[in-house]
């Protein structure tokens, strides 16, 4: 992965920021889904996340169908969801799915959804 998500932050639209992030959604039947972060100028940017969770939903994906979600970000170190994404990652991924940073060196840092937000707002709350 660590290939194709340090390619992806080349297409990456981030020039107020100045701040790539590339993302991978990996479905339970392998599929794979990219996104990157989409800045403008009234600050409604799409993260990479959220492109990346969008496209597969686009391609008819639901909850359930997702297995885990990789993320670099683009001054090489380890990150972690924005909480706009982590809502999102609730609404569609399992508690025990797997959140995947990876740094500058292909080097990874794995957590559950669950470990991200312990307190989670969604349907079955």
């Amino acid at each position: 992965m660590y290939e194709k998500l340090k390619e992806l932050l080349n297409n990456s639209y981030s020039p107020y920021y100045n701040f790539p992030v590339s993302a991978i959604v990996v479905t339970k039947d392998g599929k794979e889904f990219y996104g990157v972060n989409v800045e403008n100028a009234n600050g409604t940017s799409i993260c990479a996340e959220r492109h990346a969770i969008g496209s597969a939903i686009a391609a008819g994906y639901k909850k359930g169908d997702f297995d885990k979600i990789y993320i670099m970000l683009s001054n090489g170190e380890f990150g972690t969801p924005c909480f706009a994404c982590r809502q999102v990652l609730l609404e569609f991924f399992n508690k025990d799915d797997k959140i995947i940073s990876v740094d500058k060196d292909g080097n990874e840092k794995e957590y559950t959804l669950n470990e991200l937000c312990p307190f989670p707002f969604n349907l079955e709350k």
